[in-house]
């Protein structure tokens, strides 16, 4: 069975085109074709509105004797919906547009009125400077002019970008740049990271440059307390023996007082600044040594106990000169 759409026809070898008849047709032979309605018209006969776009079955026909630059003027037949007049119209190549012929008035279209008038007044002021050089020099000037100002809006446009502009199109060119390995880009980007360290000025920095960190402990340890009663006086005694005596009082005094053991400061001082660390530990010292002694005497009993030894032991050289005496 065949193929219902054949694409290759069969010709036997004894095919001789030259016999077959050909008809014999008019010379300005009408076509019919399918086409829309090129613009909006309304109908002379009974005045009925044909848009733009509406579809009819049109006859097609070459144009006698007119041609615009070798291109071929068509005419096309359409009959209107409600009458059935003939309506003609015709290609306008020149115009890239269509013109109406018989049977309708083609409706008001301002934007083709408006194409029209401009093309007309371009077409008056060529004529009037090819006809008159001080139009065309004036016409050439304000041209000149107008070009100057164009030029200086640019400008000043651009000034104003580039205050606000914020973007470093150096560095997006230098981040995609193909030429640059990655062992450089590296390199690069250390640099920068190294530059924007040293930059930074730390304001919590000391003036010295180093920092001291002390740690100081402070233990108390108490005692009993000692009977701090006056001795009986001694009748014969030589000097040495009341020296002797105070320097035991005043021992006992001391030791009725809380002792306090201090621990040595951990100082971290940093190599560069030894200077500083030790004035600040002689601080610290200072310092220790200053609450040591209020402690001691907020602890201590109350000083008034100590003057009969005192008076006692005055008695007692007296008494001793004497019998020597």
């Amino acid at each position: 069975m065949s193929e219902r759409k054949v694409l290759n026809k069969y010709y036997p070898p004894d095919f001789d085109p030259s016999k077959i008849p050909r008809m014999k047709l008019a010379k300005n032979r009408q076509y019919t074709v399918r086409l829309m309605a090129p613009f909006n018209m309304r109908c002379k006969t009974c005045g009925e509105y044909i848009y733009k776009g509406k579809k009819f079955n049109a006859r097609k026909e070459d144009v006698d004797n007119e041609t615009y630059l070798g291109i071929r003027i068509y005419r096309f037949y359409i009959k209107c919906t409600r009458c059935l007049q003939e309506i003609s119209f015709k290609t306008d190549p020149q115009n890239t547009d269509y013109e109406i012929e018989a049977g309708a008035t083609r409706n008001f279209m301002a934007l083709k009125l408006a194409e029209e008038q401009a093309r007309r007044e371009e077409q008056e002021l060529r004529d009037e400077e090819a006809n008159n050089p001080m139009k065309l020099l004036e016409n050439r000037t304000q041209q000149s002019r107008n070009e100057i100002e164009m030029i200086e809006s640019l400008e000043e446009l651009r000034d104003l970008n580039r205050r606000q502009q914020t973007v470093d199109y150096n560095t997006l060119l230098q981040q995609y740049n193909t030429v640059e390995t990655e062992r450089e880009r590296l390199e690069r980007e250390e640099r920068e990271d190294e530059e924007f360290i040293k930059s930074v000025n730390f304001k919590n920095k000391a003036e010295g440059g180093s920092r001291v960190v002390a740690e100081e402990i402070i233990e108390e340890v108490k005692e009993e307390p000692v009977d701090l009663q006056p001795a009986p006086p001694l009748p014969k005694q030589a000097k040495t023996s009341t020296l002797s005596v105070s320097a035991f009082s005043s021992s006992k005094l001391a030791s009725s007082q809380p002792l306090v053991k201090r621990k040595t400061p951990l100082v971290l001082v940093k190599p560069k600044a030894a200077t500083v660390a030790t004035s600040t530990e002689t601080k610290q010292t200072a310092t220790s040594t200053s609450v040591v002694s209020t402690t001691a005497e907020t602890k201590a009993p109350n000083p008034p106990a100590a003057a009969p030894a005192g008076l006692s032991l005055l008695s007692a050289y007296s008494d001793s000169s004497e019998d020597s005496n």
